[in-house]
C-alpha cells in the first residue's frame, strides 16, 4: 500500500523534501534491464475525453491525458509519491502562505520559458465564473478569495496567487492546507500559455494548436478512435523520458478492451469486465494487476426530484442493496463494500458506516418497506436510473434494479449513454438517479466532502445540510488536527443521514498490463501514471 504519510508535509519538511537532489524523475530503469528498441505504448483510457483544456477537464480519462501534456508545480509519480514538477522546491512561509520556486529549464513546446505568471493566469482562469469550470469551487475554495471569485463577488485578480518574480509563485490559502503540495499536482492547476488561448479561443486544444509544457505533445486526435502523443524534445527532463509515443484508446466495453489486449493491439486494459478477474488472473498471472484506490463508487440521487424528495425513500433504497453480493458476486474483483462517504486509507476523517450496515438483510428489508410505506410510495412506483455505456456499469445497474424490484416492488427504467453525456446530465441535474464515482484528488477527507457540500461543483444531488456546512467551515479553519477531524466527522455523519448518495464500493482497478511495461506500480492508490515514468522492456 502507498505510504500516505509521505504526502502530508509539515512546513519545514515540505521545504526540505522538495529539494530536487532528493528525487528522481521520469522512468527509473533498474540495473540490468534491457529496453526494447521501440519505446511505444498503447493504453486504453476508458472513454473519450470531454476536453483537453486543464481548466475544464473533470473525468479521469481527460486527467490522464493532460497529465502527459502539461506539468504542474508538483506531480505524482508511478509509486504515488509527490515529486517536483515545474517547481524544483517549495516552502510554507506561514500557516496560510506558500512559495514555489520554478526551475529555469521549464519551457513551453515553442521554447518560451514557463513563468510564475503562467500559473497565476491558469489559477485565475480556473475560478473565473466566465470559464465555467466544474472544478472552480472544488479547488478554488482552498485559495484566498477563491470562493468569492468563483461566485462573482470579487474579480479574478483578487485570487490569492501572485508572481513574486518570474521564477517565484506565492500562494495564499483561505485556511490551513497542509497538503497543498499534493493539491497542486492536479492537472486542473497546470500552467497555461495565455497567448495561445487568447489567440485561438476554443480551437487551442486541437492538434497543432495545443501548447503544453509536459513531456508529451498532442500529435493527433481521432474522435472515438485514438489520441496519439509524442515525446517533446524540449521538455526539461527529456533525456530521462524513455517512451517516445503513447496512444490512448477510448474503449468503454471491457470485453472489447481485453480482445485488443489479447490480439496485441493494446498494452493496457483500463478495467476488466465484472466477474472476470479470477479467470484472467489464472490466464495471465504476470499481466494481471489490481490496486485498491482512494475512490468511491456511488449512486447520486437527485433530491429535488419528486420521487426522491422524501429522505425515507432514499434511505430505503440504500438499505436493501446487498453490497456483499455486489462485491463478491457481481464485480468480483476485490472491491470492498462501502456504507459511508469516506473510504479506507483516507486521512482527515474517520470511516463511519451507517448503523444498519451489519444488520441481517431481512431486518433491512423490513425496515425499508416500512419507510417506503410511511413515505406513501407503493409497489409498482417507477424511477429512471442513468449510467454510461459500459458492461461494468450495466451489470451493476441491473443488479441494483433487481434488488429494488424484488425487495421493494419498484420498477426501474435503465438508460445508458456516452460518458460525456452522463457527465453533463449529472451537472445539469437532469436525472433521478445516476451512476457516479469519485477518485480522490488528494489524500484528505475534504476531497470526498466536495461531493456533498452545499455549493460544491461536484454536488450532483443538489442537497444542502446547513448545519453540516457550518461544521465543515469550522473544521477547515481549525489548525488542531484532532478538532478538525471531529468537526468533519460530525458534518459527514449529518449529511450521510440525509442520504443524498448511495455509497456502494471502494474502488479497486483490476486490469491487464503487459509485463513488459516497466514502471507500473500497484502501490499507486491514486492511479496516476505519467507516461514519462514508464518504459518498455525488451521482449
Amino acid at each position: 500500500m502507498r505510504n500516505i504519510q509521505q504526502t502530508f508535509l509539515t512546513a519545514s519538511l515540505a521545504g526540505a523534501l522538495a529539494l530536487s537532489c532528493l528525487f528522481t524523475w521520469a522512468a527509473t530503469v533498474p540495473k540490468g534491464v534491457q529496453l526494447h528498441a521501440e519505446q511505444t505504448l498503447i493504453r486504453n483510457n476508458g472513454s473519450e475525453p470531454e476536453t483537453l483544456d486543464p481548466s475544464l477537464i473533470e473525468s479521469v480519462g481527460a486527467a490522464n491525458l493532460t497529465r502527459d501534456l502539461f506539468e504542474g508545480l508538483t506531480a505524482i509519480d508511478a509509486q504515488g509519491k509527490i515529486v517536483p514538477g515545474v517547481a524544483e522546491k517549495w516552502r510554507q512561509v506561514d500557516p496560510l502562505t506558500w512559495t514555489f520556486q520554478l526551475r529555469p529549464q521549464a519551457k513551453w513546446q515553442n521554447g518560451d520559458p514557463v513563468t510564475a505568471q503562467d500559473f497565476v493566469y491558469s489559477f485565475r482562469r480556473l475560478v473565473d465564473p466566465k470559464t465555467g469550470s466544474k472544478y472552480a469551487r472544488t479547488f478554488g475554495d482552498f485559495f484566498l478569495n477563491g470562493k468569492e471569485v468563483s461566485t462573482g463577488q470579487k474579480p479574478p485578480q483578487e485570487l490569492g496567487v501572485r508572481a513574486i518574480d518570474k521564477a517565484t509563485l506565492e500562494i495564499k490559502t483561505s485556511h490551513p492546507v497542509k497538503f497543498l503540495p499534493e493539491l497542486v499536482s492536479n492537472p486542473n492547476l497546470s500552467p497555461l500559455h495565455a497567448t495561445s488561448i487568447e489567440k485561438l479561443g476554443r480551437e487551442w486544444t486541437k492538434p497543432g494548436n495545443l501548447m503544453g509544457n509536459g513531456a508529451y505533445a498532442l500529435k493527433s486526435w481521432q474522435v472515438n478512435s485514438k489520441i496519439v502523443l509524442e515525446k517533446t524534445p524540449g521538455y526539461w527532463n527529456a533525456d530521462q523520458v524513455k517512451i517516445t509515443r503513447v496512444t490512448y484508446l477510448p474503449v468503454e466495453d471491457g470485453h472489447v478492451d481485453v480482445k485488443l489486449f489479447e490480439s496485441g493491439q493494446n498494452d493496457w486494459v483500463y478495467m476488466l469486465p465484472p466477474g472476470s478477474y479470477d479467470s484472467y488472473l489464472k490466464k495471465y498471472p504476470k499481466d494481471t494487476r489490481n490496486t485498491p484506490l482512494l475512490a468511491l463508487r456511488f449512486y447520486s440521487i437527485q433530491t429535488q426530484s419528486p420521487f426522491f424528495k422524501d429522505v425515507r425513500v432514499r434511505q430505503a433504497l440504500s438499505m436493501v442493496l446487498d453490497r456483499d453480493i455486489l462485491a463478491q458476486k457481481v464485480t468480483a474483483d476485490g472491491q470492498l463494500p462501502a456504507y459511508g462517504l469516506i473510504v479506507k486509507g483516507v486521512e482527515g476523517a474517520d470511516r463511519v458506516d451507517y448503523e444498519w450496515a451489519n444488520w441481517p438483510m431481512a431486518k433491512k428489508v423490513e425496515t425499508a418497506k416500512a419507510l417506503m410505506a410511511q413515505a406513501g410510495v407503493k409497489p409498482g412506483a417507477k424511477f429512471t436510473f442513468s449510467y454510461n455505456t459500459s458492461e461494468y456499469h450495466k451489470k451493476m445497474a441491473i443488479f441494483a434494479a433487481s434488488e429494488w424490484k424484488t425487495k421493494l416492488g419498484l420498477a426501474v427504467e435503465l438508460e445508458a449513454m456516452e460518458f460525456k453525456v452522463l457527465i453533463k446530465k449529472r451537472h445539469d441535474g437532469q436525472f433521478e438517479m445516476a451512476r457516479d464515482g469519485w477518485n480522490a484528488d488528494y489524500n484528505d477527507a475534504t476531497t470526498f466532502v466536495a461531493l456533498v457540500k452545499c455549493d460544491s461543483d461536484q454536488n450532483h444531488s443538489r442537497h444542502c445540510n446547513k448545519d453540516a456546512e457550518q461544521l465543515i467551515q469550522k473544521g477547515l479553519k481549525e489548525s488542531d488536527e484532532a478538532k478538525r477531524k471531529t468537526a468533519l466527522n460530525e458534518a459527514i455523519r449529518l449529511i450521510m443521514n440525509d442520504y443524498p448518495i448511495i455509497p456502494l464500493l471502494q474502488y479497486s482497478l483490476p486490469r491487464l498490463v503487459k509485463s513488459y511495461v516497466g514502471g507500473y506500480s500497484t502501490d499507486n492508490q491514486m492511479d496516476r501514471f505519467r507516461t514519462q515514468d514508464l518504459y518498455i522492456v525488451k521482449h
